[in-house]
């Protein structure tokens, strides 16, 4: 979300029942707060504007950051008719209206350029977005679609080859700190202690439309208890809990379970908890991170230390248990396990490679002394004849056996880390595949 520098006219017909973020919004690119990596002086987006040629393009990133207002600001620039479309709402019948639009407009007196803007356009199905194509090729209309979530993944892939993609980020602080300063000049809102601004600035994250839908909300109620200046306890207590920071279903969410994981890898307790606390705040489900925290004990700690993934799965239990709070704690302290712990990936790319063997290779016989015989007649077939009970052996290892498919090298999946409990694992595997080579050459036949 942006904003804007001045307002329509307060006598204007509808000004005062418009909410405060569209009151606000820019009527120039110059009065845009935020996005300067892509608006400022010499940037990509900036130079798109002025180069009096518009291009389509995705906006992509979190809501309220100025996605819709840019779009806007470039039809004005280019005094093109602007056509929004929600994914969301619409459908098949919106895009064929608007290209009807689009043609009438090309075709008319004034031929004019149209730009058609869809919000939310990852909403929109693989056929829907086909529908654009012909038109953004034949240069009927420039296409300019929004989203919050990754276009890579969300955008058909012929779309977006034929669009820019410019990337948009959170509201800074001190751009947010501009907005209330902005709404304060144009008597939006009655004074608010620099506490107060700076727990709305926090509580927006980014979004500038939760900050101005905040304020228009906290103006009212300030003005309905007479209310001459705006102070942070009562702004506590009208705001209430604190809502959620993202969408559990969103980019952020799969962005913020990374960080996670990536902290408990690199070995670092304190950033660990917080990105714990941090999903856990945001409202993702203890569960699911439970889930988590058993996949990251397999996968980055492994036999470096098995106890590990015991206190996973204990962590998971004990908040079955307890639920929320109380069980959190349990997270928290399997969490920072993980991260001090030994780091092994060695068993997650052992069984990799395995899988991708497999999946290669043919499916080869199982060699006759390892088969199962629980009849007579598998018996009398040499089912399971020759096979060498290895409790029965020396250290309980046969040593010169084979246990893979006959004429299969040693392929060497696992190979242990010099790391914890797998020190130990590598030094017994050298031992034993030692014993291995002195019996092979105890058997080799004499020259």
């Amino acid at each position: 979300m942006s904003s804007s520098r001045s307002l329509s006219s307060p006598s204007s017909a509808g000004a005062a029942h418009q909410p405060l973020a569209e009151r606000l919004r820019p009527r120039t690119l110059g009065e845009v707060i935020g996005q300067q990596q892509v608006l400022g002086p010499g940037m990509p987006l900036r130079l798109a504007f002025e180069s009096g040629r518009p291009h389509s393009c995705i906006l992509w990133g979190p809501p309220g950051v100025g996605k819709t207002t840019i779009a806007r600001l470039m039809a004005d620039a280019f005094d093109a008719q602007f056509i929004s479309i929600s994914a969301v709402l619409g459908g098949v019948k919106d895009i064929r209206e608007a290209v009807e639009r689009a043609e009438l407009a090309r075709d008319g007196l004034m031929q004019q350029r149209t730009i058609v803007f869809v919000d939310e356009v990852h909403r929109f199905n693989k056929s829907q977005q086909d529908a654009f194509l012909p038109h953004v090729e034949s240069g009927l209309f420039t296409f300019i679609g929004a989203t919050t979530e990754n276009p890579s993944f969300e955008v058909n892939s012929a779309l977006l080859s034929r669009a820019a993609v410019y990337v948009l980020q959170p509201l800074s602080a001190e751009d947010l700190q501009q907005l209330v300063a902005l709404a304060q000049s144009h008597k939006a809102l009655p004074a608010i202690e620099q506490a107060a601004i700076d727990r709305l600035v926090a509580y927006a994250d980014g979004d500038a439309r939760r900050l101005l839908n905040t304020l228009e909300t906290l103006a009212m109620a300030a003005a309905q208890e007479k209310l001459t200046e705006i102070s942070d306890e009562w702004l506590l207590k009208v705001l209430g809990e604190r809502m959620r920071r993202y969408d559990k279903g969103g980019e952020q969410f799969y962005d913020t379970i990374s960080a996670l994981h990536k902290s408990v890898r690199g070995s670092d307790p304190d950033a660990a908890l917080y990105w714990l606390v941090r999903m856990l705040d945001g409202g993702a489900d203890p569960r699911y991170m439970a889930r988590r925290l058993v996949r990251m004990a397999s996968e980055d700690i492994g036999l470096a230390d098995p106890r590990a993934l015991r206190l996973a799965l204990d962590a998971a239990e004990v908040y079955e248990r307890l639920g929320t709070p109380e069980g959190e704690l349990a997270l928290a302290e399997c969490v920072v396990y993980l991260a001090v712990a030994p780091k092994s990936n060695a068993v997650y790319k052992a069984y990799n490679a395995a899988r991708a063997w497999v999946k290669q290779d043919g499916t080869r016989p199982v060699p006759m002394h390892l088969r199962n015989a629980p009849t007579q007649l598998m018996k009398q077939l040499d089912y399971g004849k020759g096979y060498r009970y290895a409790h029965d052996e020396e250290g309980g290892f046969a040593a010169g056996e084979n246990y893979l498919p006959e004429g299969m090298e040693a392929p060497g999946f696992y190979q242990p880390v010099e790391r914890g409990l797998e020190i130990k694992i590598a030094q017994k595997l050298r031992e034993l595949r030692e014993r291995n080579a002195a019996a092979d050459d105890a058997i080799l036949p004499e020259e």
